[in-house]
């Protein structure tokens, strides 16, 4: 064999890597150190990454989709209420909100006494995080409210607006039953405006006339936008329309929103709801940058940025924000929607929520790649408006036209923010890729894996087959330090996860077999595929 043909042959990292993608054993698991009290035992387990883009880790990735698309499957066309009704507060409860109350009382009358005021806040942060785990959900009190109250704005519609009805929301999610059997549900598309004439591969035909600073201000914001939309479609139908969408990107880069939506809502209402959803920005007008060349300095005896040359304190965030007499922008939806009544259990809902998943295992990197040098040009210049566009209060792009953001230290430079927003990699785009409401399944994404293993148990029980229920509570866990020796190789963690998966699959495949019948049997069960 010559060397060429040697150096031909695959490393044996890569095919132990494609053994572990063969057969859904996550290639890049960390390893934690796992304690059982009760028996001494000491063992070094590999926890999956959890990752969700295939690049990163396929198994892991695709797991996630499956889960998605159960999520989606079993919320978009339910014929029952799903229960949310809250169970009663605990004895531990309330006891333990008595001692806060009393703790937040010794509080308001110490707080000028430093050392027992932050020992005080240590201890209701104790409590809280208590209460938290006991079960509790929702905001409590915060020790120091805020002495100012926010610029308070105008909610009265804008006149180049059209007027919605609005009606009481009812407290029902499932949508209404036509003909004593269908219940249609709907598929919706939403886009942003244009900005300009673009070609098949999304590029400008003019880059010269293309409106950048609206695109990127419009991807920025893109996610108030939709919030204002479910908001405004509730307050139009009149129940608690509930939904399961995800943001993916078109060819010109611009977000565009995929949702199913519980429940049949006429296609003009739809319509109408868009053309009158919009969302004004009440920040400071960043039409000009004032640093450009030279850049404000930080003055450690004034806490604050300065000008480098008058040496006089930046405009702050609240200033500024006293100042705004109309909104910095305003985003709305572009003309093109598209919207379609689906029943439930149909191949169309099912080719529709394969649809709603498409993207979900790609990076948004990976989705918004440019093949072209036309492409390229484009995103260059889109990027470069977004490094000047300010993505939160707290961006440090504000530095650029003179405003001091919120929560600006030392370590701040004018300029650069880490936001996603300004990443070259995903061009503004909101980091959240799937949007579902509270009440779209009735449960959560833990709930919807726990119903996945409680199946392949029930299954291979049935065959005699028993997997006793971990209480992973019980055990201590413990990160694994760089520097242990002990640690097996990550080869050897891969090896026997393999092993144990393809043990896995050979139980339930028997079980499957037993559940199925012997060959010729017209009465087969439908069984859904396993984790």
């Amino acid at each position: 064999m010559t060397r060429a043909e040697r150096m031909a042959l695959p490393l044996s990292a890569e095919v132990i890597k494609a053994t572990a993608e063969k057969h859904g054993v996550c290639v890049r698991p960390f390893t934690m150190e796992v304690g059982d009290p009760d028996t001494g035992e000491l063992k070094y387990v590999p926890v999956p990454c959890g990752s969700t883009v295939e690049s990163v880790c396929l198994p892991c990735a695709r797991k996630a989709k499956a889960l998605r698309q159960v999520q989606c499957r079993e919320g978009w066309h339910l014929t029952e209420e799903p229960d949310f009704t809250s169970a009663p507060p605990s004895k531990e409860q309330t006891e333990l909100m008595e001692f806060r109350a009393d703790l937040v009382r010794a509080y308001q009358r110490n707080r000028d006494n430093e050392v027992e005021a932050e020992e005080l806040r240590e201890e209701v942060r104790s409590v809280d995080a208590e209460l938290r785990q006991l079960g509790m959900r929702g905001r409590l009190p915060v020790l120091d409210p805020p002495a100012k109250a926010g610029v308070k704005r105008s909610t009265k519609r804008r006149q180049d607006a059209p007027n919605l009805p609005r009606r009481r929301v009812a407290k029902t999610t499932v949508g209404r039953e036509f003909a004593g059997k269908y219940r249609p549900s709907m598929f919706v598309t939403l886009t942003c405006d244009t900005y300009g004439r673009v070609r098949e591969d999304g590029s400008p035909v003019d880059p010269d006339t293309y409106d950048y600073r609206r695109a990127a201000r419009d991807a920025v914001h893109f996610s108030a936008l939709v919030d204002r939309w479910w908001q405004n479609l509730r307050r139009v139908v009149g129940f608690d329309a509930q939904y399961f969408a995800t943001v993916e990107p078109q060819k010109r880069t611009a977000p565009h929103l995929h949702a199913a939506i519980r429940g049949s809502i006429p296609h003009e209402v739809i319509r109408q709801v868009t053309e009158a959803t919009y969302h004004q920005v009440w920040w400071p007008n960043h039409d000009r940058i004032v640093y450009g060349d030279r850049m404000p300095l930080w003055d450690p005896h004034a806490k604050a940025f300065v000008d480098p040359e008058t040496r006089e304190p930046l405009t702050t965030w609240d200033e500024a924000l006293e100042e705004v007499e109309q909104p910095a922008h305003v985003v709305m939806f572009g003309q093109q929607v598209h919207s379609k009544g689906i029943l439930g259990g149909s191949e169309e809902a099912g080719r529709h929520i394969g649809y709603l998943t498409k993207y979900l295992t790609k990076s948004t990197g990976e989705v918004v790649e440019a093949s072209t040098a036309r492409q390229r040009d484009h995103h260059d210049r889109l990027h470069a408006e977004l490094s000047i566009t300010p993505c939160s209060p707290r961006c440090a792009v504000w530095l650029l036209y003179g405003v001091q953001p919120q929560g600006v230290t030392s370590k701040t430079i004018p300029g650069h923010c880490k936001g996603r927003a300004h990443r070259r990699t995903t061009l503004g785009l909101p980091g959240r890729r799937v949007l579902v409401s509270r009440k779209w399944s009735g449960k959560s994404l833990a709930d919807h894996r726990a119903d996945r293993k409680t199946f392949v148990r029930d299954m291979l029980a049935g065959v005699g087959i028993e997997k006793p229920e971990r209480d992973a509570s019980r055990l201590i866990w413990r990160k694994v330090d760089s520097s242990d020796r002990d640690v097996p190789p990550r080869a050897h963690l891969l090896m026997h996860a393999i092993s144990e998966r393809i043990s896995w699959r050979a139980e339930y495949d028997r079980a499957l077999l037993a559940a199925q019948g012997p060959p010729g049997d017209q009465e087969t069960s439908a069984i859904p595929q396993a984790a």
